[in-house]
């Protein structure tokens, strides 16, 4: 492929109070390379480096690795020297050796989904001189060590090739525990840290049959080729489709100076919040360890000690260690190095008020000496970025449109899972305390291995610790349990991003693998067993424990009603029933977008009028039928017309091909020939009359209506009955008829005659009228096109879009799961289609929907009902056409008032 070598710069520098990027540049220089400039800007200490953009890892993915070192090389160098004058060191040099950390960093964080390697520059030489210039041999072999482990694992492959196979270096590290009768990598000597590496080269050539690198610069090009390889590995890809990220972004490779806390005990590395992170509470908080390295703190091998005194002490609570005993063993930071810590407190304000968010900052300590090793806008649950957000709203650092705005719509899905019952909870039995990573409440059954989660509906994963590989079960799961780690592990980071319930550190469970089994205080509980999670307190339960629905309240409510003071669009739900109109109402909808009417028909009670009315040979036979559906469907419309008083609820006439209805089995097709007094042969000959080849193109929606006229009679009489009957109690009520699947005006007209001519008969038997309106949805691409036409005589217009993205693409739903994930893998789709709206194909059939509607009738009312009504992306689409509405499930409520907020302020900023 053709090399691109036009000149255009590919390597910015940072330090030294100085940079050639700054914040604004995370689209090139990626989040870290962006922040790592501007924190040099500032003043912050960071350890000199420089980034090599994401437009390199593009035109690596193109070109290969040999012609993109080709691209690089001079500016690389150029950089690499600069970082050595700042450091009076040379890379390469056997005398005074310059290491150096090379880590990934793309446009938003991923957090452990790429790769790192640290102390790269180091060989057989060199480590001799690390050791003489810092007096200090054990600290320059175990910095050997973990550059070959890391390089090994990185760079050459060195990793398990199946869960059952223990990581080749950890098996060696164990073992020579064993032997010398040690439990944690610091009680390792000189001379178990020099016989690690030799046995650790040994590993890497017996099975790659490579031998690991002695030239500094062939380890640096073949980490930065695998730091940008890493930008499509599993797990990086599985995150990026979690999170909608789009492939072709790629990583940025960032590369340091090493900075050590594996120097001693006056040396130590550490990860911190500027707020809480699972609560959102003004708090800074952290973990660090001593004598450690920056990978020791997320892992969970050894236990992090917390950064303040207050943080320390809460700890210990949670953890059941007595005061004395956690100050002699398990002392804060604050208390062990005070300055440090002040130094470190004055930095963390500095930057969260530079950036006006919540900071997730990493740090070493170097024989004494702060560095800042990256700050970044800190992952944080629904939870604590609604607390967030509103505080610093009160604080003055953000206005009210940037508080909205720093909403993640999708997000506040975690504010509208179920609770534990208070009550229930008093009454569990709890069998272990943990750290609250990341709140919530999780039941489930417990699995071991990630890629198990599936075997259960409701599962926990329960880990002695997690790593990238455990991604998808983690998203699976329910909830996560570990063994080991603390808050900053990285079970806690990317369950808190997920917003997924997780207890870390719970260190009372023994978990066997092997035999599946996790033992607790002598008790035994097995693959399957069900424990019960709450992340808010790190208490575990045994069995099941019972939960109750969530409430808009506090600061999630003062967010909701800030954000109705800027949306335009009105939110309502789609509801079937009065429960669910009552819910969407609680979280604020507006009105009913979609009251489905068939699903009111699959009642045990009311199957059985059901498929007589279908059973019927004669016009006679059905009325007959639907006269007993009559009162039902009367009900159920009353119910929801209370729940909505004041509101306007749209009702869509049966949609459904009959056939749904209709038994298939022998065993029900005799209960029902027996019930109807009629031959089995008349069942099983109806039934196969009904079938279609097609259902999704079929005898369905108007066409239903158009040919059985009795039924839309029949839902027409129980909607406007409903309605009078509810205004007699003082209610008022606001239906809206919905004709669906129309194509041709012709079809529209003969349901809207029957509608009309069924209405003005039911308000001479009543002696009383209610206003209402006559409307379809727009779901067959041809209404879209003829929308003038059928503007003419519809009063209101509600994009089906869900039929809309079927009929524009010709897939099916129910099929579509059989390519969909293969299309979005290999990019031929950028999105799924059923989740959030085509903009370019069905969008632009909205588009054309819209506009020759009110072009006829400017003050048509429109909207959509879809399930793409909850999706942000397809709310802002909705948004920029004017309309009037989007209709979502109650739960999306909120995530759509907040989305149509940011829209709004979206629009206004870019029309100014």
């Amino acid at each position: 492929m053709e090399v691109h070598t036009e000149i255009k710069k590919r390597v910015f520098n940072f330090g030294d109070r100085s940079a050639d990027g700054n914040a604004t540049m995370r689209n090139l220089l990626g989040g870290k390379g962006a922040n790592l400039a501007e924190m040099s800007r500032i003043g912050v200490p960071v350890p000199p480096g420089f980034t090599i953009t994401t437009e390199v890892c593009t035109e690596y993915n193109q070109v290969g690795m040999d012609a993109t070192i080709r691209l690089i090389r001079e500016e690389v160098e150029t950089s690499v020297k600069n970082i050595g004058k700042i450091m009076k060191a040379e890379f390469g040099s056997d005398d005074h050796p310059l290491l150096l950390s090379v880590r990934s960093g793309a446009r938003v964080s991923m957090p452990g989904m790429m790769d790192t390697v640290l102390n790269l520059g180091l060989n057989d030489r060199s480590v001799e001189s690390l050791a003489r210039l810092t007096q200090n041999d054990r600290f320059a072999w175990d910095s050997y060590r973990r550059f070959v482990q890391m390089y090994g694992g990185v760079v050459m492959g060195m990793k398990p090739r199946s869960k059952e196979e223990i990581d080749p270096f950890e098996e060696i590290m164990e073992e020579i525990k064993q032997d010398r009768g040690i439990e944690l990598d610091t009680d390792f000597t000189t001379d178990d840290l020099r016989l690690l590496v030799r046995r650790f080269k040994e590993a890497i050539k017996s099975r790659t049959g490579k031998t690991l690198p002695e030239d500094p610069w062939e380890q640096l090009w073949g980490a930065v080729m695998a730091v940008f390889n890493s930008w499509n590995g599993d797990r990086a890809v599985y995150y990026r489709t979690m999170h909608g990220y789009p492939a072709n972004w790629g990583t940025a490779v960032n590369v340091q100076a090493m900075v050590f806390g594996n120097m001693g005990a006056n040396s130590g590395t550490g990860v911190c919040f500027t707020r809480d992170a699972g609560t959102g509470e003004n708090v800074f908080n952290g973990e660090y360890l001593m004598n450690a390295q920056g990978e020791d703190v997320v892992a969970g091998v050894r236990t992090p000690q917390q950064i303040t005194k207050l943080g320390s002490e809460r700890w210990a609570v949670l953890a059941q260690i007595p005061e004395a005993e956690r100050r002699s063993k398990y002392p804060s930071l604050e208390e062990i190095m005070p300055v440090v810590y002040q130094e470190l407190f004055e930095y963390q304000r500095m930057l969260e008020t530079h950036y006006r968010n919540m900071q997730d900052m990493e740090f070493t300590i170097q024989n004494g000496k702060l560095w800042i090793l990256q700050t970044r806008n800190g992952k944080r649950t629904g939870a604590a970025m609604v607390k967030i957000a509103m505080d610093m709203l009160r604080e003055g650092l953000i206005g009210e449109q940037e508080a909205i705005l720093r909403i993640e719509p999708i997000k506040l899905d975690e504010l509208l899972h179920p609770v534990f019952d208070t009550k229930a909870i008093k009454k569990a039995r709890v069998i272990a305390q943990g750290l609250p990573a990341s709140p919530g409440a999780a039941t489930g059954q417990i699995v071991f291995h990630s890629d198990e989660v599936g075997k259960f509906k409701n599962a926990i994963l329960v880990r002695l610790e997690t790593s990238p590989e455990d991604l998808e079960g983690m998203h699976l799961a329910n909830g996560i349990l570990t063994a080991r780690g603390g808050m900053t592990s990285h079970a806690a980071v990317v369950a808190r991003g997920m917003g997924k319930c997780c207890i870390s550190g719970a260190g009372a469970l023994k978990i066997n693998y092997r035999t599946r089994t996790l033992t607790i205080d002598g008790r035994e509980y097995h693959e399957g067993d069900w424990i019960s999670l709450n992340g808010s307190t790190g208490n575990i339960f045994e069995g099941k424990v019972a939960t109750r629905e969530p409430e808009l309240t506090g600061e999630f409510a003062q967010l909701m009603k800030l954000s109705d003071r800027y949306r335009t669009l009105r939110i309502r739900t789609n509801a079937d029933t009065p429960a669910d109109a009552l819910a969407a109402r609680n979280f604020g909808a507006q009105g009913i977008g979609l009251t489905r009417t068939e699903h009111m028909f699959f009642e045990v009670d009311r199957i059985k009028a059901m498929r007589e009315m279908i059973l019927a040979a004669t016009t006679k036979g059905r009325r007959r039928a639907l006269e007993v559906l009559l009162p039902m469907q009367r009900s159920d419309f009353e119910g929801i017309f209370e729940a909505m008083d004041g509101h306007p609820v749209t009702i869509r006439l049966l949609d459904p091909p009959l056939h749904e209805f209709v038994p298939h089995q022998l065993t029900t097709q005799k209960e029902l020939a027996e019930d109807l007094h009629i031959s089995l042969e008349a069942v099983k000959s109806k039934v196969a009359e009904l079938a279609e080849f097609n259902p999704m193109l079929g005898h369905r929606g108007c066409r239903l209506g158009i040919t059985y006229p009795e039924i839309t009679e029949m839902q027409t009489r129980a909607i406007l009955e409903a309605a009078l009957h509810v205004k007699s109690r003082g209610i008022t009520v606001k239906p809206e008829i919905m004709v669906p699947l129309v194509g041709t005006l012709e079809e529209f007209s003969s349901q809207r005659d029957v509608i009309r001519e069924t209405a003005e008969q039911v308000f001479r038997e009543y002696k009383d009228r209610v206003d209402f309106k006559i409307g379809t949805m727009i779901e067959v691409p041809r209404a879209a096109l003829i929308a003038d036409k059928i503007a003419g005589e519809a009063e209101f217009f509600s994009f089906g879009t869900n039929d809309l993205t079927q009929m524009t693409y010709g897939y099916s739903r129910d099929d579509a799961g059989k390519f969909l994930p293969i299309y979005l893998e290999k990019g031929i789709l950028k999105a799924d289609p059923f989740e959030t709206i085509d903009q370019k194909g069905v969008g632009t059939l909205m588009r054309i929907g819209v506009g020759r509607g009110r072009e006829i009738k400017p003050g048509l009312k429109i909207g959509i009902c879809g399930e793409h009504g909850g999706d942000p992306a397809s709310v802002e689409f909705c948004n920029s056409l004017g309309m009037d509405y989007v209709s979502c499930s109650p739960f999306r409520v909120p995530i759509a008032r907040i989305a149509a907020a940011q829209a709004a302020i979206k629009k206004q900023a870019g029309n100014s």
